[in-house]
């Protein structure tokens, strides 16, 4: 399940997993659950939206950055 597509843009489950960030940092388990994604869907799409720069990894919590708040948009 790609999150990014290649021009950029974030596909519509990139943007449920990011839109389970923006209330704060959140393991994978927990945006998998906000997200209604399964938790090992979420896991690579955050590694892809990580090398994106649209979230950021801290010790296994991840929040949005904001150019992850802009492809919200």
């Amino acid at each position: 399940m790609a999150c990014v597509n290649p021009d950029g843009t974030v596909t519509r489950p990139g943007k449920l997993i990011l839109q389970a960030l923006v209330d704060g940092a959140a393991t994978p388990e927990e945006a998998a659950e906000v997200s209604s994604i399964p938790v090992y869907r979420v896991r690579s799409g955050l590694r892809e939206m990580a090398q994106a720069g649209y979230i950021q990894e801290e010790n296994g919590r991840y929040t949005i950055t904001d150019l992850g708040r802009a492809r919200l948009r």
